[in-house]
């Protein structure tokens, strides 16, 4: 008991020096960079704002959210805090300006998070459709992945097709320099990830995993989590030469070994450091990588910060 009490004490000890690392660091270096103080007119339509004519995809610094479907996830105040991500529903978050979502599913194609279930999947692609219905030039990219522990669906890919028809980018490696208008009135990158069923061929209107890569950790530590982001980040190429969407999550994870188990309070270890963490890609020479940017809990500063410096490159200041 002795030990168990003593390795808690120093978790806690561990957490508080790494948050205070970060926030002495946002204290010193600050949270400016090109496009910072850009707020979009209109969040909704905020890509159609940069001139979908001239805005290529690989300007655009996508805002996303981390686990996206979990905003009714479990049992309200007893399992949903520790499965948590979203309290926003899908088409809420992409009406505040999110352009990337992540959607894990099990056999049933009801959405989970580990064990916890919430709705079927074809609430997800709804509030998508209602969302593409109401606008005419956002581009979004959606990736679907059967959760851990899980099998795959039966036919999710033709389910997937299906659904999403006309919508669908298919695969092209030249669509990372094309411009919004080159690909419309097609309107979503969707890359589906199974566990064990064969992935998306070339060519196919679906993207196969390949194409959204991250190097993700599992940990609770804010600065252990947010140097890895940056250390990974700069051994990617630059994204204008990319042929593949890289994904930096803002986000720290609940450990089982550790008493605060809720995702809220953990994440907001890292959260309020989405504008440093732009700022230091700056300060560190490898702005011109980040591309997709994630968070838990997305709000309206973190969808800012992203359109900010999409604006910046757009205008060519970066």
């Amino acid at each position: 008991m002795g030990a168990l009490i003593s390795k808690q004490i120093q978790r806690y000890t561990d957490v508080k020096t790494e948050k205070k690392v970060l926030a002495d660091l946002k204290q010193s270096c600050g949270c400016d960079f090109p496009g910072c103080d850009y707020c979009p007119p209109d969040r909704k339509n905020w890509m159609y704002a940069f001139n979908p004519d001239k805005l290529r995809i690989n300007q655009i610094v996508w805002p996303g959210t981390h686990d996206s479907a979990t905003n009714r996830i479990g049992i309200p105040f007893i399992s949903r805090p520790f499965a948590q991500c979203q309290t926003l529903s899908i088409y809420e978050q992409l009406s505040a300006g999110a352009r990337v979502l992540d959607v894990r599913v099990q056999e049933d194609r009801r959405i989970c998070h580990g064990i916890l279930l919430t709705y079927s999947v074809d609430v997800v692609i709804a509030d998508v459709k209602k969302f593409l219905s109401e606008t005419q030039s956002e581009i979004l990219i959606l990736e679907m992945r059967t959760e851990f522990g899980h099998t795959d669906p039966p036919n999710f890919d033709q389910y997937l097709r299906d659904e999403l028809g006309d919508y669908l980018i298919h695969h092209d490696d030249r669509v990372f320099e094309k411009t919004i208008a080159d690909l419309l009135p097609r309107r979503v990158i969707c890359v589906w990830k199974p566990r064990k069923a064969a992935a998306p061929p070339a060519g196919d209107p679906l993207w196969s995993s390949g194409y959204l890569k991250d190097n993700w950790i599992n940990t609770d530590k804010p600065s252990t989590k947010f140097e890895s982001n940056l250390k990974h980040l700069g051994d990617q190429p630059a994204a204008a030469g990319r042929r593949y969407l890289y994904r930096v999550e803002n986000t720290v994870t609940p450990q089982a070994d550790n008493p605060i188990m809720c995702v809220r309070p953990v994440t907001s270890r890292i959260q309020p450091y989405a504008r440093t963490f732009i700022a230091q890609c700056f300060a560190r020479g490898i702005a011109d990588r980040l591309q997709i940017f994630s968070t838990d809990f997305i709000d309206l500063d973190f969808v800012d910060a992203c359109v900010g410096l999409t604006s910046a490159r757009f205008g060519a200041k970066v």
